[in-house]
């Protein structure tokens, strides 16, 4: 005869296998073995200024881990861009961070405190370089820009890289040349607005909401920059990060373009350091690439991320954890 089982022992045993079920459901969906441990503990992610695409996709991003890994606290950082961005995962003040490759690139080329610790767990969407002017200005080309007050992005992003490399490729000097305004995407568009400053760069995903706000308020466009690529390259490697690109005509609608916008784009990475956990690693890398949909509704620009080009992330490495999530979903 089987051992009589009592009732409070019953529900005890019923509670454990529910409990025993739920973790081997969520550890398959990791796909990690079952004897290695859920991701949790507290991580954080560095992202941008409040304005931006970072911060948007950042958040969203937050919201699908909390579904994927619910063990897991993540907490937002913002910043000032990719360059700061790399700054505070080489200082250990971020676990992971957006930052363009070549930002990326130009932190490991000056080999700044623990550039050789960076890994890359994905590439996602590419940035668009967007030179916004009054509707009515004659600015249409880099070139045109000498003599004004222009906004060159803030110290320590990725914006204001590729725009002083922008205005070398012009040969333009950004000191001498340009009254540069070290300033963010969350401030530069009211100093157009009320004309304390002639012109902007902003390097983002399209749309970007302070840009689509803007144009709500004020008529601007979008300055060709198909011009510059050539000038750009023959910079040196350092610019082969950039590759000629267009923007829709419909990529802001009240700004009523008639044709696309020639411009130059560069891709995002998704970015960790050597040290952070390869399990932790291999959920987020997973989390990254399955959210695309959810995430891309509100974000457009994360609709581009694509499994097929997400291991290409030249100039770092794939963290192991990440290379481990590749492998385990290839055909």
């Amino acid at each position: 005869m089987a051992p009589r089982i009592l009732p409070g022992r019953r529900r005890a045993v019923w509670a454990g296998a529910v409990a025993a079920a739920l973790l081997a459901l969520l550890t398959w969906s990791l796909g990690a073995p079952p004897d290695e441990p859920v991701p949790g503990g507290r991580v954080s992610i560095a992202t941008g200024v409040p304005t931006g695409v970072y911060a948007k996709y950042g958040a969203l991003l937050k919201e699908d881990l909390g579904r994927d890994l619910p063990a897991l606290d993540v907490r937002l950082r913002l910043s000032t861009g990719s360059l700061d961005n790399l700054r505070q995962l080489a200082a250990g003040d971020a676990d992971f961070a957006i930052a363009t490759a070549d930002a990326a690139a130009a932190y490991v080329d000056t080999a700044r405190p623990g550039s050789a610790r960076l890994r890359a767990c994905a590439r996602l969407y590419d940035d668009y370089m967007q030179l916004v002017v009054r509707r009515d200005a004659p600015t249409q080309s880099v070139r045109d820009l000498k003599g004004l007050k222009v906004g060159v992005g803030a110290e320590g992003s990725g914006v204001q890289l590729i725009t002083k490399r922008l205005l070398k490729a012009a040969k333009l000097d950004f000191s001498k040349d340009i009254t540069p305004v070290q300033v963010g995407i969350d401030v530069m568009p009211r100093l157009l607005e009320k004309g304390d400053i002639d012109a902007f760069f902003w390097s983002g995903g399209l749309p970007t909401n302070a840009l689509q706000s803007l144009s709500h308020r004020m008529p601007v466009r979008l300055v060709q920059l198909g011009d510059m690529i050539g000038p750009l390259h023959a910079l040196g490697p350092e610019t082969r990060f950039y590759r000629a690109a267009v923007m829709p005509v419909d990529a802001y609608p009240t700004m009523g373009a008639t044709e696309v916008v020639k411009t130059i784009a560069v891709a995002n990475l998704l970015i960790t350091t050597e040290g952070v956990d390869a399990n932790l690693t291999e959920g987020v890398t997973r989390t990254v690439i399955g959210s695309r949909d959810s995430i891309g509704q509100e974000v457009h620009a994360a609709q581009l991320v694509d499994l097929r080009t997400a291991v290409f992330t030249d100039p770092l490495p794939l963290h192991d954890g990440a290379r481990r999530y590749y492998v385990s979903v290839k055909p």
